[in-house]
């Protein structure tokens, strides 16, 4: 797992990159101002768990042959990781895919909700009818 925390004009942005069995997911959190380290911290303890929960889409990831680096090629691709802005192309895949699944659900759910009013308002037309006659 990987939390990846930068400036995404206007606001801070960190983003989650989980692998798992060959994929990769990720999810978006907007901080709003720079967060302070208690703030990460508590972002990490508290919603980062719920945020990863709800991830559900994963790309495929190509995964590079691991073998022996040189320490001074290990600290020169460490630094530049950490220089770099912004997340990979796969975790960049992903958050689109995820996206795209709540754009698909939201109507569906909004639809659902709609229909339970109209029939919790017809309800109420129908026990109100009933109340009038009632003392006849």
């Amino acid at each position: 797992m990987k939390l990846t925390v930068f400036f995404d004009d206007p606001y801070w942005v960190g983003v989650v990159e989980v692998e798992s069995e060959g994929k990769v997911m990720a999810g978006k959190h907007t901080f709003g101002a720079e967060p302070s380290l208690q703030q990460v911290w508590e972002f990490v303890q508290r919603e980062l768990p719920t945020l990863v929960e709800r991830l559900s889409i994963g790309v495929t990831a190509n995964k590079a042959q691991r073998r022996a680096v040189n320490p001074k090629r290990m600290a020169r691709l460490a630094a530049r990781e950490s220089r770099a802005r912004g997340v990979n192309s796969a975790s960049q895949e992903a958050m689109r895919l995820e996206l795209e699944k709540r754009k698909k659900e939201r109507p569906r759910l909004s639809k659902e909700q709609r229909e339970a009013l109209a029939v919790r308002k017809r309800e109420i037309a129908v026990q109100k009818a009933k109340a009038k006659h009632r003392g006849r």
